[in-house]
């Protein structure tokens, strides 16, 4: 965020914090869209994201008050994102969603594109043949990245698709920061072998 959106959340927080609906419906406004992506990566179902982003700001708006600006408020929301999309994600019976189905239309892809984290590159200005072939690599990594152990995939998406900072994750995972880089490196690791099959595919 820049300057000008830290000092707007600062003030909405307050206003929030002191009962002003209309300030609160702006914070939703302004952090759906990151919770949604987060939330969709770990539960896998464009459904279930979607109420556990309602679920989050329920949760959120019920302990507002509690909030003490000991860490940013993004960084508070996104833990209680996380949190009920774990818990979400270990109710869940079902087979997680199809990569084809979380390659679709993404409302915030972060800094970071898929491509990345497989170290490809697909062009955004492209014909038909390109972007259907970047979109088969989309689809391959979301696969590798659905797979991976829950503590594994969370650094993963919180570091690689949503752009956050170590300090960020640990903070979000309640992890010390050495922790956080072990899973993300074991995370890589673990995505280049499951990657292998594919790597012809993931080619420039």
């Amino acid at each position: 965020m820049n300057h000008a959106d830290v000092a707007q959340v600062s003030r909405l927080v307050a206003r929030a914090k002191g009962g002003d609906r209309e300030a609160f419906d702006g914070l939703v406004e302004f952090y759906a869209p990151h919770l949604f992506s987060v939330a969709l990566r770990i539960v896998g179902s464009r459904e279930e994201a979607e109420d556990c982003v309602q679920e989050a700001f329920v949760r959120a708006f019920a302990s507002l008050r509690s909030f003490r600006g000991e860490s940013a408020f993004s960084t508070w929301l996104y833990r209680v994102t996380v949190n009920v999309a774990n818990d979400a994600a270990k109710r869940s019976a079902r087979h997680p969603a199809l990569a084809s189905e979380l390659a679709g239309p993404d409302p915030d892809q972060g800094p970071a594109d898929l491509e990345r984290v497989a170290e490809a590159s697909g062009a955004t200005q492209a014909g038909p043949a390109e972007l259907a072939l970047a979109r088969r690599r989309r689809e391959v990594v979301l696969e590798a990245i659905r797979l991976l152990p829950d503590h594994q995939r969370e650094v993963v998406i919180l570091y690689d698709l949503q752009g956050l900072s170590y300090e960020e994750i640990a903070r979000i995972t309640r992890a010390r920061i050495g922790t956080v880089k072990s899973r993300l490196n074991r995370a890589r690791l673990a995505l280049r072998e499951k990657l292998l099959p594919h790597l012809e595919l993931l080619r420039d």
